[in-house]
């Protein structure tokens, strides 16, 4: 048993050995990653121009993103760097082709290339020795740049960099692809130089940009002007527009506050005028009571009296006047008989007239009498008449008088308030006669700088001018009796009272 176990521990340690043999020889390549493996012999090629035969490179595999066995002792490995390179390339002093001296900056992105060709050309050159690749593209580069900046002019390297920039790289192309290199992209970062070109190429534009911006700053300013000189008149108007406003709200407000102010003495005066008026209303009442009284009592039965006696004195008349008539009638009667007897005589006719004559101063004395008792009757009816209206008259003066001491007695209760009152009673009748002839005028032409205004105060002239003539004349100086009674009802206000009535 142990003599077979030590022959088959064997062979398991060999095949362990084998597979970590196969294990460690096959290489992967990553993707930036390009394997060479060298040990084949290669091909004999001939240069048919110059007859020769050499060795092509066919030799050597190039393995991109796979793996392979290398077999030991007998081939070998080695790996190329694929990565992109960034490279900064500078130049300084370069000659424009106007003579200008310019400093150049840019950056590259070069790399291996991607077939096998050109990974046996960078292999070959920069295999051991791949840091290499920088120096010799910014070389490569940097004489490029000097070549197209020395051909063109300053303007147009400023200009159009990517033209510039491609023309660059165009140059360098052939350089870098023979050592198995490509160049991605070449961009340029910046131009200077050491004198004041640039800066004096920029100026004209500059100052151009410069008054142009100006002139923007400016419109732009002036508008913002225009449109705050604007919003501010917005404003004033908005101002002015409230104020007026609150004016007319004060103003309303200002007139319902006097007339609240004022409602409580207007009430006032209302209730004494309303009074007054009462009591005068009952003085007239008694007036008009004592005239009806003395209508009945004392007027009527003068006026019956009177009747009376007219009727008697004429009844009196009358019956003397019937027998005036009679005895005239019978004395004629008489005479013209006497004188029918007597005709045929002379004394009959004398008779006759005598007769006539003693009968006519009869007649005369008659009426003379009658005339006398209607005489008598008219004077006495008349004196009857004068003494009912003079009891008529001192009966209404009676009541008038115990009317007006009624009312003195309620203006003595009343004081200075009574006085306000009839003044107040009294100044609108002045007020209205003095403007009567100004309402009477049908059109009216006012020429005076105060216009229609100057009417009032001319109302008011004539008011004052008249109360003035009132003073002078009569002594009662109304204005006084205004202020006085005005400035008691301000200053301590007497509670009104009617006076009592009969």
């Amino acid at each position: 048993m142990t003599d077979l176990l030590i022959p088959v521990g064997g062979l398991v340690l060999l095949l362990i050995l084998l597979v970590l043999l196969v294990t460690s020889r096959y290489k992967v390549a990553g993707p930036n990653q390009a394997f060479i493996i060298t040990g084949r012999k290669g091909k004999a090629v001939l240069n048919p121009e110059t007859g020769q035969l050499s060795t092509d490179l066919s030799g050597q595999k190039v393995v991109l993103g796979g793996g392979v066995f290398v077999i030991p002792f007998v081939q070998k490995q080695a790996t190329m760097d694929l990565s992109s390179r960034r490279i900064s390339v500078q130049i300084r002093g370069a000659v424009s082709g106007q003579g200008i001296k310019l400093n150049v900056e840019g950056v590259a992105i070069v790399k291996v290339g991607g077939n096998a060709d050109q990974i046996r050309l960078a292999a070959q050159r920069f295999l051991s020795q791949q840091q290499d690749v920088e120096p010799f593209t910014q070389e490569v580069l940097a004489g490029a740049l000097r070549s197209i900046v020395g051909g063109l002019t300053v303007e147009q390297i400023i200009r159009d960099r990517a033209a510039f920039a491609q023309r660059v790289a165009d140059e360098s192309e052939n350089s870098l692809t023979g050592q198995g290199l490509i160049l991605d992209t070449f961009q340029i970062q910046d131009v200077t130089d050491d004198g004041s070109y640039l800066a004096d190429l920029g100026r004209p534009e500059a100052a151009r940009v410069s008054q142009t911006a100006r002139i923007a700053e400016a419109n732009a300013r002036q508008a913002a002007e225009q449109a705050q000189i604007a919003a501010e008149q917005e404003i004033a108007i908005a101002q002015r527009t409230l104020a007026l406003k609150q004016a007319e709200i004060k103003a309303e407000t200002d007139a319902a506050s006097a007339q609240a102010a004022a409602a409580g003495p207007l009430a006032q005066a209302d209730r004494d005028q309303a009074i007054l008026l009462e009591q005068e209303k009952v003085a007239v009442r008694q007036a008009a009571l004592t005239e009806r009284k003395l209508e009945t009592e004392v007027r009527k039965p003068a006026d019956a009296e009177r009747y009376k006696v007219e009727q008697e004195a004429e009844a009196k008349r009358s019956a003397e006047i019937a027998a005036a008539d009679a005895r005239k009638a019978s004395t004629i009667a008489a005479a013209e008989a006497e004188a029918q007897q007597a005709r045929l005589s002379g004394e009959a006719e004398k008779a006759r007239r005598a007769a006539l004559a003693e009968a006519e101063a009869i007649e005369g004395a008659r009426r003379g009498e009658a005339e006398k008792a209607r005489r008598t009757a008219e004077a006495d009816a008349t004196r009857a008449e004068g003494e009912a209206q003079a009891a008529a008259t001192l009966a209404v003066g009676q009541a008038e008088a115990e009317a007006m001491d009624k009312r003195a007695e309620a203006f003595a209760n009343y004081n200075d308030a009574a006085v306000l009152q009839m003044l107040i009673e009294v100044l609108p009748q002045i007020a209205k006669e003095v403007a009567a002839p100004i309402g009477a005028i049908d059109q009216l032409t006012v020429i005076s700088p105060d216009g229609a205004g100057a009417l009032p105060r001319q109302v008011n002239d004539n008011i004052v001018q008249t109360l003035s003539m009132l003073k002078t004349s009569t002594g009662l100086d109304l204005e006084a009796l205004v202020k006085t009674a005005v400035g008691k009802a301000a200053g301590a206000p007497a509670e009104v009272s009617s006076a009592p009535t009969d």
